[in-house]
């Protein structure tokens, strides 16, 4: 299963999910949409889980505790943003063991490192393009890996989760990043 939790605008990259939604959604995969926004992006998303309600599922609403089900129960995480000043939803989706696919972008790109199968790395997918083509790519290589290889999805989901995206550890980088510009070191 792969979750989209987002307001549904253009900044969100949603021009790329409609573009290829049938894609994304297949025999194996279902895909699920949890937001709110502009009309044409909820018309989307109902027009398409009602073409594929076994496969498609739209919720246009925001229900904090749906979101915190879905993120425990996918298994990866899409967020195709424009641009992405930080976003937090990449960061609750590692917490949870969904994977990130998100596009290389802002703070997407600095928390979101891509698998990288010959160095045994990272904690999501990503691609570089704003691009559908270039997005569906992505997704389908994970899925891939996902069916093909599950004990490297399973290591992929184990570093996610072992992240520790708290304050503590920006307040130390920031403490770091002082002590040097000051010349102090320990």
């Amino acid at each position: 299963m792969i979750a989209l939790v987002s307001r549904l605008t253009d900044q969100k990259g949603l021009d790329l999910v409609n573009h290829v939604i049938e894609g994304i959604s297949d025999e194996f995969t279902q895909f699920v949409v949890v937001g709110t926004g502009e009309n044409r992006y909820e018309d989307a998303f109902r027009y398409f889980a009602g073409k594929h309600p076994e496969r498609i599922s739209a919720n246009i609403c925001y229900n904090d505790e749906l979101v915190h089900r879905l993120l425990a129960a996918s298994d990866a995480f899409l967020v195709p943003s424009q641009f992405e000043p930080c976003g937090l939803t990449q960061m609750m989706a590692c917490r949870y063991g969904s994977l990130p696919i998100v596009r290389e972008t802002g703070g997407l790109r600095d928390t979101v490192h891509p698998y990288n199968e010959y160095e045994n790395s990272g904690n999501g997918f990503s691609f570089t393009n704003y691009n559908a083509h270039e997005m569906l790519g992505i997704i389908n290589y994970a899925k891939q890996v996902y069916f093909e290889k599950k004990r490297d999805w399973n290591r992929i989901v184990e570093r996610a989760m072992s992240i520790d995206f708290s304050w503590k550890v920006s307040a130390n980088r920031y403490e770091g990043l002082y002590r040097y510009l000051l010349g102090m070191t320990d």
